[in-house]
């Protein structure tokens, strides 16, 4: 869980987790990925989805208060970056999908940064991994 204080920045320790917390949807191939802009007010919310397709969440404020550039050092980390288009400047959606094609990493833009545009996402990328 992220620290009140603390920037979202970063990856969680997944060895905190219980046997209760053990995600209830599996299968997901992703198994971490980046979340550019957005509302911090959602970036719990947005972990917590995350984690229950057995994904981790690294989310990135877009540049509101973090550099942009800390963007390319996360990039080679992760599986695929997601934008909510309506929260994210226009620096920093360059920026991503820039280093989406440098790193070979899917760059997948979210028509808005509310909970359940992630989630579709999610459960569209779980059900492509089902069927191949």
């Amino acid at each position: 869980m992220a620290r009140k204080g603390k920037k979202d920045f970063g990856r969680e320790s997944r060895q905190a987790q219980t046997p209760a917390q053990v995600p209830a949807k599996s299968g997901l191939d992703v198994r971490s990925f980046l979340y550019v802009g957005g509302r911090d007010c959602q970036v719990a919310h947005l972990r917590q989805i995350a984690s229950n397709f057995g994904a981790e969440l690294i989310h990135h404020d877009g540049g509101l208060r973090e550099a942009v550039s800390r963007i390319d050092t996360v990039l080679p980390s992760v599986d695929c970056v997601f934008c909510p288009i309506d929260c994210i400047s226009h620096d920093a959606c360059l920026r991503v999908k820039t280093g989406c094609k440098k790193f070979g990493k899917a760059f997948i833009p979210l028509r808005n940064g509310s909970k359940s545009s992630l989630e579709r996402a999610l459960q569209t990328m779980k059900e492509r991994d089902v069927s191949q």
